[in-house]
């Protein structure tokens, strides 16, 4: 396997030591008679004493709390005991919950991103003098910050399609080179050049070695993409699939991978991309946007690479069934040429071609004998169709139904022109009778009708009373007019 390493990151400054002295105050020599006093003599702990009294302070001090942030590095041993940390932007502490509490909140999943509220004991381990939070009660408090940016952004990605199946390119079968983005130290390069080796020991690799984690190396992760695309100023030599890896961690460990910057860059590569980040239960932003996501960097190593084992038995197989499959054929050639020698036609072909020709012309009668007589056929029927044709007279038969058709024509054009006549002398009377009953026509008779200022009509003078607006109706106006007074009969 050729390996290439295309540049080389910064090396971490050694840390300064610091030491700190203090001088002793010295004694006056101009005192004749100093006094000496004897300081009683200190206390000397042991570390286990020390932890145990940190921890009664803690205990007694604080005793139990409620304290709100969000879950980092969770993990669950096999005993059943949960470990994990409670963050906010600037601080952390170490929680731990024991199994028997945690089977009574089987109804709340602790995982890394999740912001909940916990309720416990400030305590110290005194094993390692580090101080804690044994929880007792937990409960939801919403998504933490980075799960809830993890979910904007892929909400946002995935609208503009960046992680639709169509985008997505093919994996090579047969990758000659593969360039690799991750960290030259870590694990997950390990692995993934021990599996490849191990199942094609002849493709090349290029490494180009970028920070995992760690503020800056989401846009190193995206620069090393891009040099791996063709045409790119580096001039490195093409690749044929890209894997970007590193190993498991938590949230923020992982976290770089799920920047913008590294989405963009694999959704514009010209070149399969394999994300090949953390362990199977990880996901980010880069998985869903590369055109295969692999659980691990061996997994990722081995879909790239076939097993070199594996092609040699499948190759040795191929040939094995196509030596027998050509035996085969060669063997079945062999027999028909041998029935083929020992028929007729190799000891008399001549006779052979006689007796072919002789079917031949007797073929040839038989077919003229069969037309001729298909022929008269056709012909006795024709000459019967115009004999009944002629008894039976169609020509006749059309006429007389025409005369029929045109007579009922008649007789349907009077009835309808009767009707048109009938239904518009009817539609005349019952407009008079509308015309006479309509109060237009009583009004132009001299009538008047009035009404209320409601528009009630007025129909009897017990309505009316001093004072009370009206509104009387002639045929060409209103008049608006009050009561005075009321004379009934």
């Amino acid at each position: 396997m050729q390996l290439d390493l295309l540049f080389r990151g910064p090396e971490p400054e050694p840390e300064q030591e610091k030491e700190n002295s203090a001088a002793a105050p010295l004694p006056d020599p101009s005192d004749p008679a100093p006094i000496v006093v004897t300081a009683p003599e200190p206390r000397v702990f042991t570390i286990s004493e020390l932890n145990r009294a940190v921890r009664d302070v803690l205990e007694g001090t604080l005793g139990e709390v409620w304290v709100r942030g969000e879950i980092s590095n969770h993990r669950c041993q096999s005993s059943g005991h949960h470990y994990f940390s409670l963050k906010d932007a600037t601080s952390q502490i170490s929680c731990v919950l024991f199994a028997g509490t945690a089977r009574r909140m089987r109804q709340l999943k602790l995982e890394d991103g999740r912001e909940v509220q916990a309720f416990g004991r400030l305590s110290v381990y005194e094993a390692r003098g580090q101080y804690q939070l044994v929880i007792e009660q937990v409960q939801e408090a919403g998504i933490g910050a980075l799960q809830a940016k993890f979910e904007a952004l892929k909400a946002r990605l995935a609208a503009e399609g960046l992680f639709d199946a169509s985008r997505k390119m093919p994996m090579p079968k047969f990758p000659r080179t593969i360039g690799v983005v991750t960290s030259p130290t870590g694990a997950a390069i390990r692995d993934f050049l021990h599996v490849l080796h191990r199942r094609m020991p002849g493709i090349r690799v290029i490494i180009a070695p970028v920070r995992v984690q760690g503020l800056g190396a989401a846009a190193e992760i995206a620069d090393a993409v891009r040099m791996f695309q063709p045409g790119h100023s580096s001039r490195i030599p093409g690749v044929d699939a890209i894997v970007v890896t590193r190993g498991g961690g938590s949230v923020e460990d992982l976290w770089e991978f799920n920047e913008e910057v590294v989405a963009r860059a694999i959704a514009a590569s010209e070149i399969p991309v394999v994300s090949a980040v953390g362990h199977e239960i990880d996901f980010t932003i880069a998985d869903f946007v590369a055109d295969f996501r692999a659980p691990t960097p061996s997994a990722a190593a081995e879909i790239l690479a076939a097993d070199g084992l594996e092609m040699v038995r499948a190759v040795a197989l191929q040939s094995r069934r196509l030596t027998q499959t050509v035996a085969s054929q060669m063997k079945i050639l062999r027999t028909t040429l041998t029935a083929i020698e020992r028929g007729g036609w190799m000891r008399d072909p001549a006779r052979r071609i006689e007796q072919f020709a002789l079917r031949l012309d007797d073929s040839s009668n038989k077919l003229q004998f069969v037309t001729r007589s298909r022929l008269q056929q056709c012909a006795q029927s024709l000459v019967h169709a115009a004999r009944v044709l002629k008894i039976h007279r169609p020509d006749a038969a059309i006429a007389r139904t025409r005369e029929r058709l045109a007579r009922w024509d008649g007789i349907f054009a009077a009835a309808a022109k009767h009707e048109h006549h009938a239904t518009r002398q009817r539609i005349e009377r019952a407009a008079d009778m509308l015309v006479a009953l309509s109060p237009v026509a009583t009004l132009s008779r001299g009538y008047t009708i009035t009404t209320d200022a409601a528009g009630n009509i007025l129909r009897s003078s017990e309505n009316l009373r001093s004072g009370m607006p009206i509104r009387t109706k002639f045929t060409d106006g209103e008049v608006s007019s009050s009561v005075r007074g009321v004379t009934r009969q």
